[in-house]
């Protein structure tokens, strides 16, 4: 990167960024912001948030996990679990029950409504990343993956 990119704007006044242009973490939230409003676009109108899909998807591909593993897996503290589960079983798309190992814990299954709700949202995701990474490669997208990965892992 050189020292003349500019921030986005609709004029000939941009600012240069100095040295933000070669701050990775910079660049990262720029593009999480962009990720994260069209995911929003994308999943307007039918109650999912990124946490909640992310909620749905665990339980879905871990039929009778509990709470705290599933907080975990999702790095969500476990007082903002309660009411995200909460939400989840309100809406009727998860159900909860008394852990058969663990009488102090719960456990979640998806409902069929849970099923078609997430499979639904998946469909609208999948849409938003291809509007958004469809310039890429497949290799690209490995890539990109791999990378995100990799610094995720460094938070462990």
């Amino acid at each position: 990167m050189g020292q003349n990119m500019m921030a986005a704007g609709d004029n000939d006044d941009a600012i240069r960024l100095g040295p933000l242009e070669d701050l990775v973490g910079y660049h990262m939230r720029r593009a999480s912001a962009v990720v994260g409003a069209d995911f929003a676009r994308a999943v307007s109108g039918t109650g999912m948030r990124q946490v909640l899909v992310g909620i749905l998807s665990i339980i879905a591909a871990n039929p009778g996990i509990n709470q705290g593993m599933v907080g975990r897996a999702l790095n969500i503290q476990r007082a903002n679990m309660v009411s995200l589960v909460n939400e989840l079983v309100d809406a009727g798309l998860v159900t909860r029950e008394v852990s058969a190992e663990d009488r102090r814990a719960f456990t979640f299954t998806l409902t069929d409504r849970g099923r078609t709700t997430l499979d639904d949202a998946l469909v609208r995701i999948r849409d938003h990343e291809e509007r958004l990474l469809g310039s890429m490669s497949a290799q690209e997208r490995a890539t990109l993956l791999d990378l995100l990965s990799r610094i995720e892992a460094r938070g462990d």
